[in-house]
């Protein structure tokens, strides 16, 4: 699965050595992700990591093991509190020391997947400075407050929200959960369009063949593009003409609108 992830056409491949990854093979898919972390950076690959979880025991040798230059980020389970994301910080600034790496050299994605990571969504995504996205994890999620997980996702519709919302107001990047059924496109394109609605900026595929929809799910259309295009250059016009703003195509268009385009083009 490594080696096939050299080709991919993605933001970042993630080696797993969580929940992937039986107990009886935990050291070897840590060997193994170290010794493929630099072939994965030399193909031009941003690599990312997700290491297990405090309560297992594994953290701080996964980190040992795996943390070089040849990684950029490590992503982190099973948050709860604020306390864990200051232990992590902690075993990762030991890790890179070790590594012979500039302190914070390396960010963290940390995965929000139970009722108290949602109640604590704020003070988790603004608790280190080394904090580039938090993730959803609705499998969790749903686990432990005990619901179904539905095809439709309304379960999910709340902590998304909070989710989504506390990243935003944190600076930082919220992503959503992978689409479990990597054989239903149509579905996977209907969660994205749910979760754009709610402000998440990308989303964790489990398969290849979920990459294409999720990348053009995400990024701007050509018409979404236009748009935005012809927003600027008449709010250049309006301007010129002494005007605060503007009628287009029936819609009035005034600074939040053309803040909005502005930062539609500056994302591509």
């Amino acid at each position: 699965m490594l080696e096939k992830a050299l080709n991919f056409e993605v933001d970042f491949v993630v080696a797993d050595l969580e929940d992937s990854v039986p107990p009886a093979e935990k050291t070897t898919a840590r060997n193994m992700v170290a010794e493929m972390a630099p072939l994965l950076r030399d193909s031009g690959q941003h690599v990312m990591v997700r290491i297990n979880a405090l309560d297992t025991g594994l953290t701080a040798e996964d980190l040992e093991a795996v943390v070089s230059d040849s990684i950029e980020m490590i992503s982190v389970g099973k948050i709860n509190t604020v306390n864990d994301v200051k232990e992590y910080d902690r075993l990762l600034a030991r890790a890179e020391k070790s590594a012979g790496l500039t302190a914070e050299s390396l960010k963290l994605v940390l995965w929000i997947e139970s009722a108290p990571a949602v109640q604590n969504a704020y003070e988790i995504a603004t608790s280190s400075s080394r904090i580039a996205a938090v993730t959803f994890g609705a499998e969790d999620y749903t686990k432990d407050i005990g619901i179904r997980r539905t095809s439709g996702s309304e379960e999910l519709r709340f902590p998304r929200s909070v989710i989504a919302l506390a990243a935003s107001a944190a600076g930082v990047t919220p992503l959503d959960t992978p689409y479990v059924n990597f054989r239903d496109m149509d579905g996977l394109r209907d969660d994205i369009e749910v979760v754009l609605q709610l402000g998440f900026k990308g989303k964790f595929a489990i398969h290849p063949a979920q990459v294409e929809v999720i990348v053009s799910g995400f990024g701007p259309s050509p018409e979404e593009i236009a748009h935005a295009k012809r927003i600027i250059e008449a709010w250049d016009e309006a301007s010129a003409a002494g005007r605060g703003s503007f009628d287009m195509d029936g819609e009035m268009v005034d600074v939040p609108v053309v803040e909005r385009a502005r930062k539609l083009l500056n994302e591509m």
